[in-house]
Parts: C-alpha cells; sequence; structure tokens
C-alpha cells in the first residue's frame, strides 16, 4: 500500500495520540504502545512532534522512509514537467543512494516509454 503524505500529517494530528498516524505508516508495534498509553496523554504530546516532523518532511524523503523508495503512479518528481527533467531527478535519487539500481532502471524505461 502506498502511504501518503497528507493523510500521515491529518492522522497525526487528529487521532496521533491514540497512534493512528502510526497503524497507517506501517509501525503497528508504535501504535499499539500510543493506544496503551493514551490515557497519560504522553503519546499526545509525542504525536504533536510527529506531527511537525511530517509536516515539515519533504515529499521526496516521505516517499523515501515510507513508501521505500517507490512513487505512486502519476506522481511527478518535484513537480517535473517533462520526462528528460524527470529522469535527470530520478539520477539523483539513484546517486544519493535513496533507490536501487533496479528501481532506477524500472523507472527510466518507464519515463522512456511515455515518450
Amino acid at each position: 500500500m502506498v502511504k501518503d503524505k497528507t493523510v500521515a500529517v491529518v492522522l497525526a494530528f487528529f487521532i496521533g495520540g491514540f497512534g493512528g498516524h502510526k497503524f497507517y505508516l506501517g509501525n503497528n508495534v508504535a501504535g499499539l504502545f500510543y493506544l496503551l498509553f493514551s490515557w497519560t496523554l504522553i503519546p499526545s504530546l509525542i504525536a504533536f512532534f510527529d506531527f511537525l516532523g511530517l509536516l515539515l518532511m519533504s515529499e521526496q524523503a516521505f516517499q523515501v522512509q515510507y513508501n521505500h523508495g517507490s512513487l505512486p503512479s502519476g506522481y511527478m518528481l518535484r513537480g517535473a514537467k517533462d520526462v528528460t527533467g524527470a529522469i535527470a531527478e530520478l539520477k539523483g535519487l539513484y546517486d544519493m543512494g535513496a533507490i536501487t539500481a533496479e528501481e532506477y532502471e524500472e523507472k527510466r524505461q518507464k519515463l522512456l516509454r511515455e515518450l
């Protein structure tokens, strides 16, 4: 399941004290701890900082951390308007180690087919 940053931010803000954002992002153990200790209000405080962290995180960093570098279909890297710009940004992701060589080649071939 591809996770969306906006959904994670909203969940952290509204039901973060119960671990809603943790469950959504696939960290079920942390979500369970948030839920078990929600009566202490400590998870609510931590969730506020989680909310800020998610809000300030770049879309690219979110994709790398929570979607293992995969991009949702139709997602254009940093608003790239053409295929060559998207390929250049994809190469940047590969160079910084955010995606594997196989992922880079697969996505590059997909972009080239769009030409």
